[in-house]
Formats: structure tokens, sequence, C-alpha cells
């Protein structure tokens, strides 16, 4: 009855966007697949705005959940009645409206209530991925203990329950809050028992929130975004490596040289993560690699990630259309680069001010073979992602990728 009541609902709406045929209509009756034509996305950042960049191009609608009519996911859009429910995405009432006019909802980010919107999904609202692969990876401790279970390789770690390290650990440590991180906050290198002690008192002395984990001297960090789709194909994008400064991504190139071992462990523990939830869409999987090429996991975002933003322009597919095929039921597209090399530089915020720098934008776009992804905030803080450029290059060459990673920051932070 739930189904057909949606149904009923999604061909009202439809009206305004493309209408179901009476094939569909007559496939759901039959309890076949139900065609999925719209897909309701919680959130309405900057990933968000570029799932609606891909969307068209897979004749897929999307209708955004998000508090603004500013936010960056509406920027281009000209009828927030029927593109947009404007409210917080906790709101589990405005989900449940937005499930009226969509076959599937997906995540923009992990700041949701899962309980809330289990008493949806008891109702057969669709979420892809589903509440149960995320419910092991939105809290960074159930998402180590997880991987551990698995068997993969992660530094040693615990809940913090003191301000003392627990007995098994050595400075320095990592301290990572246990939900809501990201962009650096939440996360801190304590040297010293001072700076363990700081981090205590910002959480509140609160120990469910934090989590402590062994600090990995690592020669480079790497990346790998990774799809499975609703009948188990899996696919993975080239590898990339990140440079992070304070926590934050500032860049990321690739290709990567990896031997074919590494290479094969990080496609393993990839495919490992993605079957064991049973995940549909895609993940961003961050990796640690030593200097004796040993690979350890970082973390694991459930959604399109900020590693993967060189795929738009670099890759056969991108990561914004892979996830919209892998929830939609399409089949999953070529990840191969159609570029020698590729580069992507954070363009984040220096200042607080309210300023779209076009002048510093147009200096940028202007270097060969390079484009500019602006995401229409009003407002710049120190640290907030503004926007990102990638550039395309004609050799593999890391110093060059790397050399060129500096030129477009010089042109954004100094120009």
């Amino acid at each position: 009855m739930q189904q057909q009541k949606r149904l009923s609902q999604n061909r009202k709406l439809n009206q305004h966007y493309s209408p179901m045929s009476d094939f569909a209509i007559a496939a759901v009756s039959a309890q076949l697949p139900t065609p999925i034509h719209t897909i309701g996305v919680l959130g309405g950042g900057q990933l968000a705005w570029m799932l609606t960049k891909a969307a068209p191009s897979l004749g897929l609608n999307l209708i955004i959940q998000t508090p603004h009519a500013s936010d960056s996911a509406l920027q281009e859009s000209t009828d927030l009645e029927q593109q947009a429910i404007l409210a917080p995405i906790t709101d589990i009432a405005a989900t449940a409206k937005l499930a009226q006019y969509c076959q599937v909802i997906t995540f923009e980010n992990e700041f949701v209530d899962l309980e809330a919107l289990a008493t949806l999904a008891a109702e057969d609202v669709c979420f892809r991925p589903s509440l149960a692969s995320l419910t092991p990876l939105l809290d960074k401790y159930e998402q180590r203990t997880f991987l551990a279970k698995l068997g993969l390789p992660v530094p040693n770690f615990a809940p913090l329950e003191t301000q003392h390290l627990p007995a098994s650990f050595d400075f320095p440590v990592v301290i990572k809050a246990r939900r809501h991180g990201y962009d650096g906050q939440g996360t801190f290198i304590c040297h010293t028992p001072k700076d363990l002690a700081q981090c205590w008192q910002q959480a509140n002395q609160d120990p469910a929130v934090l989590m402590v984990e062994a600090f990995v001297p690592f020669a480079r960090e790497l990346a790998v975004m990774a799809a499975r789709s609703a009948t188990g194909e899996i696919s993975l994008f080239p590898v990339v490596e990140t440079y992070q400064h304070d926590q934050v991504c500032h860049w990321a190139i690739a290709p990567v040289q990896l031997s074919p071992t590494t290479q094969a462990q990080i496609n393993r523990i990839a495919s490992q993560i993605l079957e064991h939830l049973n995940f549909v869409g895609i993940v961003g999987i961050e990796l640690f690699q030593t200097a004796d090429d040993q690979v350890w996991v970082n973390e694991i975002a459930p959604r399109t990630h900020n590693s993967g933003h060189l795929t738009i322009d670099a890759c056969a597919t991108s990561q914004f259309e892979q996830h919209l095929r892998a929830i939609s039921g399409q089949p999953l597209g070529p990840t191969h680069l159609t570029t020698a090399g590729v580069v992507m530089v954070n363009l984040l915020g220096f200042e607080t001010a309210s300023d779209h720098y076009l002048h510093k934008r147009r200096a940028i776009a202007a270097l060969p073979q390079t484009s500019v992804h602006w995401y229409g905030k009003s407002d710049a803080r120190p640290g907030r992602k503004l926007g990102h450029a990638t550039m395309l290059l004609s050799s593999e060459d890391r110093t060059m990728a790397i050399n060129m990673a500096h030129k477009i920051e010089a042109l954004w932070y100094e120009g």
C-alpha cells in the first residue's frame, strides 16, 4: 500500500518532471523493480550541486532537502518549488514529504539521524546507500571497529574516556571527534599530555565524544573512490595522492605510481568494504602509505568525496555520475583517466569576507587546460571550501603535478 501511495504521488509530481510511462506503472504493480527517474538528496552543499550537474545526462531529476535557498546545490535552480524542500536534513517530516516525490533517497553528507530515518525505511522508503550500510560508518570509533573485524590494516585505536592516554598508547597520537568532524574540524594531533588535556577540555570532558588512535608515520596519503551497484557490480577509480595541511586537503594528483602488490591490496580493501556493507553507491576511502610500502586505512566517507573531484574533468565517468548510476540501477561507467596526468587544487577561504573572487578565478581559469568549479557560497572564511580548480597535464610526472598545484595556489592565495 505504501508503494502504491508513493507511486500515485510520484505521478502527480512528474507532471512537472518526466512522466512515468504506463509500462513503468505496470512494472511496479507487478512487483518488478521500479524505474528510477527522481532521486531525493539529503544535503544541499557543493557535493549535492555537483550531483545536480551530473543528473541530466542520465535522465534523472534531483530534489534537494536543504535548509536554505542560497545553498550551493540550489544556486542554478529555476523552480525551487519543484527542485527543493527547504528544511534541515534532520527534519524527518520534511524527508517523509521528500519520499513522496522520488523512488530513492541518497545522502550528501553524514550528518543524519539514522534512528529517525529508520521509521521511514520501515514504511518502505528506499535509501541508497541503505541505513544498515551507513550504521557502522558514521561514528569513527565504530567505523574503526568494523574495519578491524574485517581484518583490514588500521592503526591501534580506542575510545578516549579520560584526559590520559590508555596504557597501550604513546605520543604522538591522533584524537578524533567520533561524529561530525570534517575539513580538519574534530581532528587533532597531540604530541604532549598538555595537548591532550586541551582536546579533552574542548570536548567538555564527554567520554562519548572522542577516540584516540596511534599516529601513522606515513610517506604519503592516498585515496580511492569505489562504487558498487545494486546488482553487486564494483568499479574503482584510479588511486590519487592527496596533500593535507592541518588535516584539510589542499590538492590531489593522479595517476599514482604503485607497485602491483600495493594496487592489488587497495583493490581488495575497497572491494571487501563494499561487499561486507552491501553498499550501493560510492565511497571515498582514505589511506596511509608508509615508507616500507605498507597501506593502512585512515577513514571511509560513505558518499562522494573531495579526493574524487578531479574525476569530473579527468575520468571517463565522474564520481558524481557513478554514484547516480549506482543508486538508480544503471550500469556503472568506465573510470579510466582520459588525460596523462591531473591535479586538483581546493580553493580554500583565507579571510572572512563576502567576495566571489572573480579576478582570482579568471586568472586560474586562464592557465592551460584548467577548469574552475565555483560553489556559489556567498561568504568566505578561513578554511572554507569555496571551489576547486582542475588542471589536465601532458605527463604523469609527479613533480610537474605538484609544481602546478603550487602555481594555482599562488594565484589563489597571493595573486
